[in-house]
């Protein structure tokens, strides 16, 4: 049972902006912004703005608490209680963090990142370099690779909007070699690994290639939602690679280096590794082992409300680019979702709900689907690419909440 992750995660009101200063947001913190980047989505006065007499139904099927020995390897697993979603941005102190080995508390003044290997130019830079630099934005909902893999970790996810430098300046400044083919980062967090009696010290890291990493969304990130990174939240320099799954996205960066071979540490060759149990067509069964890497096809209910008899179904769909999204209830018919538009950004989740207009007394299930921009659906968890996986990464498949209407 290891959720390994690193986890880490619209326009705004005259009104609100005149008597809120930027330094007085900075000085209130992510809480504050979040809720003002909020007020253009038409899910704001539905979702933040719970009218009078609505009241959410609680679902059966509630997560239980992690076990202990999770929580004494990787400290406090801030789990979503998805009923309690209500915010298109998540709030710095509730977005969710597990470290791999230390939580490390870095000195900005003292602090280093160094890009080296198979480079023309290798670098040194100092934060305040690095923040002298042209400054992007992306709003991206990071998701841990083993969220929902347990069912007592459903909460593995948040939305934020991060900012920082892309990396793919600095890497063409540094000067690629031609014989330069992955990209390893590095973050300051180590622990003792063994392979094969001999024992070492290494920090976390991961890699992508050359092309993944040059992709211009891709930021050395120093803030998020409008406060600079916490030390929970890889303070002073992240990475931030929308599109990927958590365990990408290398906290408390100290080190970019180029290689010329596959990178095969801990996180890449023997861990956050997806293996399956795939039947061939002359009936022999050949096991695959996958490393994870960019996030998938998602959607959850988040909660049931009910006002004067009307009940109404909201959820979250994410991981692609969203076409639809469908919910069935028990055995129905599936039926379309009204997506939230106000809030359009490539690598963030989309708000839906559904009015339930023929709701009934009685115990009821309730499952989604989302269907992304090429077609792809969201598998069920009947289908093999999900029920052949024997690891809990990449738990994708569609998700049924129970409830009971009175």
């Amino acid at each position: 049972m290891r959720p390994h992750e690193s986890f880490d995660d619209g326009s705004r009101t005259d009104d609100a902006l005149s008597v809120v200063s930027r330094r007085d947001l900075l000085k209130r913190g992510g809480s504050l912004l979040a809720a003002l980047t909020l007020l253009d989505s038409p899910l704001f006065a539905e979702i933040l703005r719970t009218s009078d007499g609505e009241n959410v139904i609680p679902f059966l099927d509630q997560a239980p608490a992690p076990p202990d020995a999770a929580v004494r390897q990787y400290g406090e697993l801030n789990t979503r209680n998805w009923e309690q979603l209500s915010s298109w941005m998540t709030p710095n102190e509730e977005f969710f963090t597990v470290s791999h080995y230390n939580r490390p508390v870095l000195e900005a003044k003292e602090w280093r990142l160094h890009i080296a290997g198979l480079v023309e130019n290798p670098m040194t830079l100092t934060l305040e370099q690095i923040q002298a630099r042209p400054r992007q934005e992306v709003t991206f909902t990071l998701e841990c690779g083993g969220n929902h893999g347990f069912d007592w970790f459903t909460g593995g996810i948040g939305n934020a909007r991060w900012a920082g430098t892309p990396l793919a300046s600095i890497l063409q400044a540094a000067g690629i070699k031609k014989s330069g083919i992955e990209v390893v980062f590095f973050g300051s967090d180590e622990g003792e690994e063994e392979v094969r009696d001999i024992k070492m010290k290494q920090n976390f890291s991961r890699s992508m290639s050359v092309e993944d990493a040059l992709a211009p969304a891709n930021l050395l990130c120093y803030e998020m939602n409008g406060t600079p990174l916490s030390p929970l939240h890889g303070f002073p320099l992240r990475l931030i690679a929308p599109g990927w799954y958590g365990v990408a996205n290398v906290k408390w960066l100290k080190r970019i280096e180029v290689i010329d071979k596959r990178w095969a540490g801990r996180f890449m060759a023997k861990d956050y590794v997806t293996i399956r149990e795939e039947p061939r067509e002359n009936g022999q069964v050949v096991w695959t082992q996958k490393v994870v890497g960019p996030a998938l096809l998602k959607s959850v209910t988040a909660k049931v409300t009910v006002k004067g008899g009307k009940h109404r179904i909201y959820g979250a769909a994410w991981g692609r680019p969203i076409q639809r999204v469908d919910v069935r209830i028990d055995d129905g018919a599936w039926r379309p979702a009204t997506i939230d538009r106000g809030q359009e950004h490539e690598f963030a989740w989309k708000f839906w709900h559904v009015d339930w207009e023929d709701a009934a007394a009685g115990e009821h299930t309730i499952t989604s689907r989302a269907i992304d921009t090429a077609g792809y659906v969201q598998p069920a968890m009947s289908d093999p690419v999900i029920a052949n996986k024997r690891t809990y990464w990449e738990s994708n498949g569609q998700i049924t909440r129970r409830i009971r209407i009175a």
